[in-house]
């Protein structure tokens, strides 16, 4: 998105699907009636979304998180290296455990991530180039490849304020899987999905309405 950012071999080189994944936070975050939001980066990586959306929305304020010390060490680099160190704030720990004390429950206005989800039987298979120069970490989504998007669709609802948006990218064939996961956790209004260049899903967004009755 445009960010000239530092990256290593600890952490996933940005992809074009992350690309439309912040370009659709964007639009959700332009269409929202708080001026000065505040959005979590779940699963941040080298913290180029975190970054991208505080440097396109002067006013917000980014928590980000990932759970091993390259990527958050990555992500803090490139926040000081941007000068945004006052507005994107990086914590470590297991999704959104990491951020206890930051007092956001109820009050993000985007929850938006890009997690693992390449299954771990692939990533030992055909997917296996994958791991040359890059972390499993940043892959591995479990034995069906939806271990962290089950959590994310679980725990995101604590997150947001009502109104709110968790925005997330999925791998290619894995639509049907992301809607009902959504389906089955009562928080969520219907799923959108978002198509790439080439015509295939690749990004989902749901407005949370409130608990599960």
């Amino acid at each position: 998105m445009g960010l000239d950012l530092i990256l290593d071999g600890d952490v996933l080189a940005p992809r074009s699907e992350t690309e439309l994944l912040g370009r659709t936070a964007l639009s959700i975050l332009s269409k929202a009636d708080e001026p000065s939001p505040l959005v979590i980066d779940m699963c941040c990586g080298s913290g180029n979304l975190a970054c991208a959306l505080a440097t396109a929305l002067p006013k917000a304020r980014v928590l980000a998180a990932d759970l091993t010390d390259g990527a958050v060490r990555t992500a803090r680099l490139n926040v000081e290296r941007l000068g945004l160190r006052d507005r994107v704030t990086v914590r470590q720990g297991d999704l959104f455990s990491a951020l206890e004390g930051d007092e956001a429950s109820g009050r993000a206005m985007l929850v938006v991530c890009n997690p693992p989800y390449i299954s771990t039987g692939k990533l030992a298979g055909e997917s296996a180039h994958l791991l040359e120069a890059e972390p499993r970490e940043a892959f591995d989504g479990g034995p069906y490849g939806i271990s962290i998007l089950q959590r994310l669709v679980r725990e995101a609802p604590a997150y947001l304020a009502p109104g709110g948006h968790l925005a997330f990218e999925f791998g290619v064939g894995q639509e049907r899987q992301a809607a009902s996961l959504v389906a089955r956790a009562g928080s969520f209004a219907p799923l959108d999905l978002i198509n790439d260049e080439q015509g295939v899903p690749r990004v989902a967004v749901v407005r949370y309405h409130g608990a599960k009755p």
